[in-house]
């Protein structure tokens, strides 16, 4: 009968095992809960369709082998691995990276102390975090009391809660021992009534601060705009982008922040005739860009978990420590991403990517909800949230996608109907540079890629000019 043993005892099995030069070792314990509800038999109102709990291990190891030409490595990562089958999976990373030529991103692994960073957690050896059903103990009777409003107003309630926690235990032949826990939590309602649909979300890390009743109210307000339809034509209009569709476009600047490629002259970060853009203005309002594992909220973890090397990770770096970087400050392009080995080949500070967005303005507290950038727009539409969002040209970082759950046409201050969707067309640094206002930021799911990205904060945002390329049939 297979053994189980607990998180850190397979990490320390693993590293006895090693014959290679260099050794790291993951182990992600991950437990999800969730929720699902939908209307039944299309009559108003909804009830829970299912609910259910998962559990998983995944284990990856990491093996390094020096030769006269450079360092190898070999990665091979197997789910629901025993301890028995422990010596096969570190044989076989050993062999890949015996077979492999020199890596490209080789770097001593970090050792205990390095980089002023901690060598080992105090909770490693403790047992691993785990969610549960009982993580929707308040939020469920909440949503029960949507489902009852619902009902009563017409509406039809669809959408679906997850909870996921992942312990993730690192050890090195270096020395390091570091564990984190990382909670994430979405929840995506979407009501349906009058032929008109609207979306909205939001994120947490434990459903103790999700306020379902102010969700389904900005829900049944969007539904009675949507009792007018206007018929608009394609063109560039002042826009009103809420948090999350902000969320969305900021997500895909972020990840195109990295430094080698910009350096050499590949992303829309590249400075014609060579190096990069930092140091130029990209908005003129003082907006700051940052990631910063400490954020209240949006905590991720302080130091590098990579399971395969790319451009913007190094499976060398694991453990090196994340801190707080601004990526743009006061409007300025501050800030590329790197790893040890970009950082060496472009002279660039190390910049680990982070796993958290932030975009606020530097004075909090004079910005302006979005109510009142509503209440101050002559003519334009309200856009709240996006959709099926893919890249077009690098160069310009110029992105394409549909709009989708509800565009509402503003006059006078006032949400006059809602509108037919729309392709959009557009690049969210050049969008920067079209911001005339700015909100207050505020914790955001951003919807497009909630799936690989859920910790943002962000602001509502008045753009001039934003490309409505073409009429879209979508609904």
């Amino acid at each position: 009968m297979a053994t189980q043993h607990t998180p850190h005892e397979l990490v320390e099995r693993a590293l006895e095992l090693s014959r290679a030069d260099g050794c790291v070792v993951l182990v992600d314990e991950k437990s999800t809960a969730n929720l699902r509800w939908a209307a039944v038999d299309s009559r108003p109102g909804s009830a829970l369709t299912t609910n259910g709990v998962t559990r998983g291990r995944w284990l990856t190891v990491v093996a390094t082998v020096d030769g006269t030409e450079g360092t190898a490595s070999g990665v091979v990562s197997r789910e629901a691995v025993t301890r028995e089958e422990l010596a096969q999976l570190v044989r076989a990373a050993e062999d890949a990276a015996r077979a492999a030529g020199p890596a490209e991103d080789a770097q001593p692994l970090p050792a205990g102390g390095a980089f002023n960073g901690t060598a080992a957690s105090r909770d490693f050896t403790e047992p691993p975090a785990e969610t549960s059903i009982d993580v929707f103990a308040a939020f469920a009777p909440e949503l029960g009391a949507a489902f009852a409003r619902a009902r009563s107003a017409g509406e039809a309630l669809y959408g679906f809660a997850h909870h996921e926690l992942t312990s993730t235990y690192l050890g090195s032949s270096t020395g390091l021992r570091l564990r984190h826990d990382q909670p994430t939590g979405t929840v995506e309602l979407n009501a349906k009534a009058h032929g008109s649909s609207a979306w909205a979300g939001a994120a947490t890390r434990d459903f103790t601060d999700v306020d379902v009743a102010a969700l389904q109210s900005s829900l049944t307000e969007r539904l009675a705009w949507g009792e007018r339809r206007i018929e608009l034509p394609a063109g560039r209009y002042e826009t009103l982008l809420p948090p999350s569709a902000l969320a969305d476009l900021m997500i895909s600047l972020a990840w195109s922040l990295n430094a080698r490629e910009a350096a050499e002259g590949r992303t829309v970060f590249s400075r014609p005739g060579g190096g990069t853009r930092l140091g130029e203005r990209l908005t003129d309002l003082p907006l700051t860009l940052r990631s910063d594992p400490a954020e209240p909220g949006l905590q991720s973890a302080p130091f590098v978990i990579a399971h395969a090397s790319h451009d913007d990770r190094s499976v060398f770096d694991n453990g090196v420590p994340v801190g707080a970087t601004e990526w743009i400050t006061k409007g300025e392009l501050t800030g590329l991403q790197t790893t040890r080995h970009t950082a060496a080949v472009t002279g660039l500070p190390l910049r680990p990517a982070g796993d958290n967005l932030v975009l606020e303005l530097t004075d909090q507290s004079a910005a302006p909800t979005m109510a009142e950038l509503i209440a101050g727009t002559e003519r334009g539409l309200l856009l709240t949230c996006l959709w099926y969002i893919r890249e077009v040209d690098p160069a310009t970082l110029l992105l394409t996608g549909l709009t989708r759950d509800g565009v509402y046409l503003v006059e006078d201050g006032h949400v006059v109907g809602e509108v037919n969707n729309f392709r959009f067309n557009e690049s969210p640094v050049d969008l920067l540079g079209r911001i005339t206002e700015a909100g207050r930021t505020e914790h955001c799911l951003p919807r497009e890629w909630s799936d690989w990205f859920s910790r943002a904060a962000m602001p509502p945002v008045r753009v001039k000019d934003f490309n409505m390329s073409s009429v879209s049939q979508a609904s």
